[in-house]
């Protein structure tokens, strides 16, 4: 099994990823050697996670600029751009993505003079990013661990761990340094429909590092905290705007469940997340194919011509989040939203 959610193959000039989609019932890894098939990676959920993805768009960058025919640096600089465009349609909503896209190409603007100065730094920026990826979580990890008491119960929605990211984890990661740090945790994940990431993956990391976890539908959340069977919530983010929290579909219902039952809701990532430019109202939500609704592993489960609303992340408002940790500290609403990246 490979360390890393992502890598480059720096004999090839190929980017390796984990098809997510296989999960849990394979594990494999495929290699994408063209942008177009990175594209469709991105697109169709072998490679997904924020964090994840914006190390696949820099990546994505360096293996246009290997595969590059243009004769002059001002030719493949501009296909390069034209190719971070494609790459940054293919998940509009999650910050990450576009923001580690733009960093490659500034960077081969601000230091790059020839075709090959543009091919070393597109691939040794784009290595930097995914490397920063791990230390940076780990580092967002161990202040999220101080918040995790021994004995604490925690929901999680979606997967916000190693495979979500290059490595590690956010909001997984926070339970990982807590146990670590030698405090029993046990995890309740949500099994986040229609594309069941926390059934197939959370779960399935979880296991794998023997850290105790329980699977409920997405609608015994609300159950399980009324109970008293929960302490904590903890989610990982796509985007972090001044006024909302954006992530996977089904997050503002447990939000709102939560501050009902006057439990923490956490939310932890990386200042790469954060989006200072931004308000709630300005964000595209992407949705996604209705037949993810109508069929369940190629098996119809809904009339085939049903009308569907299939979005793929929902707004939860800061006055419904506890705090949100990054690598920078752990910061409790209100606040301005520069404090998450200074």
């Amino acid at each position: 099994m490979v360390l890393r959610t992502i890598d480059w193959d720096s004999e090839k000039n190929t980017i390796h990823l984990v098809d997510q989609t296989l999960l849990p019932a394979e594990y494999k890894t495929i290699e994408c050697s063209t942008v177009d098939s990175l594209c469709e990676a991105i697109k169709t959920l072998r490679v997904r996670g924020a964090p994840a993805i914006g190390a696949a768009g820099a990546y994505g960058i360096a293996l246009a600029a290997h595969k590059s025919k243009a004769s002059t640096a001002l030719e493949l600089l501009d296909e390069l751009e034209s190719k971070a465009a494609q790459i940054k349609s293919t998940r509009p909503t999650a910050s990450n993505l576009s923001f580690s896209v733009e960093r490659v190409i500034n960077t081969i603007k601000s230091v790059a003079a020839t075709k090959a100065d543009i091919i070393d730094v597109a691939t040794e920026e784009a290595q930097l990013i995914a490397d920063e990826d791990i230390i940076i979580n780990k580092k967002l990890s161990k202040r999220g661990a101080e918040l995790l008491e021994d004995g604490d119960t925690v929901m999680t929605h979606c997967n916000a761990g190693r495979l979500a990211c290059v490595g590690w984890g956010t909001a997984l990661g926070v339970v990982r340094s807590a146990v670590e740090d030698g405090k029993e945790i046990r995890v309740v994940a949500c099994e986040t429909r229609p594309l069941h990431q926390g059934s197939r993956i959370t779960t399935y990391e979880l296991m794998e590092d023997k850290i105790p976890v329980t699977l409920i539908t997405d609608s015994t959340a609300g159950y399980m905290m009324r109970r008293g069977l929960v302490d904590k919530v903890i989610v990982g983010a796509d985007r972090i705007t001044e006024d909302a929290v954006f992530n996977k579909i089904g997050t503002y219902t447990h939000s709102v469940l939560a501050k009902e039952h006057d439990i923490p809701f956490y939310v932890a990532a990386p200042a790469s997340t954060v989006d200072c430019k931004h308000s709630e109202d300005e964000i595209t939500i992407e949705e996604r194919d209705p037949d993810e609704l109508r069929y369940f592993k190629g098996s119809q489960v809904a009339p085939y011509n049903v009308p569907v609303y299939n979005p793929a992340f929902d707004a939860t408002p800061m006055e419904n989040i506890t705090a949100v940790i990054t690598e920078k500290g752990v910061f409790q609403p209100p606040f301005l939203i520069e404090e998450l990246i200074i």
